[in-house]
């Protein structure tokens, strides 16, 4: 199997506004290993958001090449997208976007739902099997109005994972969260890291960003830094020093 799950090559994104342009990217180059774990940050107008919507299929560079998992994605029909999109790509938002009214187990089973490809699958059990390695295998029936904030996020996280996806695509997903219930998030997007899960993370915040085994980033238009993260974060140590914080302030 290819270790190179996302290949950029030159990539350009030129939105036309009027009679002006906007260089959105500017000839970006990146190569994502499977397995790697990234923060992407930027300020606003960097190319981040541009950049991260090329990469999860939800708009076409300008020029240039991108390759997930083999496939070269610029070259697709909408249809053809649409189906790599819910294939290769499991999606994370920092506001949940569940369906209200709507079981965990429901919300979850829904990218299965779109799924054209012909595979026959156990919607339920998949749905159920990826609600559990979230933590939350005891709470299938509960609707998003029953579930906290975290609680919520771990059921978008399945929700991502419960098509197997190449790579877990996560736009500021600790935006709406308290600081321990980001730890919470970020510790599972670690141990699925551990795990073997390739995990982008868009971020502002430095300290999420530290979470990741690699950082980068952009400014306007270029990729400016693209390095290790040399004191990485451990989420699970630093969720145990808060637990024990809040344990002198009782």
């Amino acid at each position: 199997m290819n270790d190179t799950v996302i290949r950029i090559e030159h990539i350009t994104k030129v939105y036309t506004m009027g009679k002006n342009q906007v260089h959105a990217l500017r000839g970006v180059d990146l190569t994502v290993a499977r397995g790697e774990m990234i923060a992407i940050m930027g300020a606003s107008g960097s190319g981040k958001s541009t950049l991260m919507n090329i990469i999860g299929g939800l708009d076409y560079p300008t020029d240039g090449s991108y390759y997930l998992d083999g496939i070269q994605v610029e070259k697709l029909g909408k249809n053809k997208l649409a189906d790599i999109r819910n294939q290769k790509i499991g999606f994370v938002f920092q506001g949940f976007n569940l369906l209200a009214r709507t079981t965990a187990l429901e919300n979850v089973e829904l990218p299965l739902l779109y799924d054209r490809s012909g595979k026959k699958r156990d919607v339920k059990k998949m749905a159920s099997d990826a609600l559990a390695k979230v933590g939350l295998g005891d709470r299938l029936d509960h609707q998003p109005n029953e579930l906290s904030g975290g609680q919520q996020q771990r059921v978008a996280i399945a929700r991502a994972l419960v098509t197997e996806p190449a790579i877990l695509l996560a736009d500021e997903p600790t935006g709406n969260l308290d600081s321990r219930t980001s730890i919470e998030v970020m510790a599972l997007f670690q141990e699925l890291n551990d795990q073997g899960m390739t995990v982008l993370l868009v971020t502002h915040e430095t300290d999420i960003a530290l979470y990741a085994r690699r950082l980068v980033e952009l400014r306007d238009g270029l990729i400016i830094r693209d390095e290790p993260v040399i004191d990485r974060r451990l989420a699970s140590t630093d969720l145990q020093q808060f637990e024990e914080a809040e344990a002198v302030n009782v």
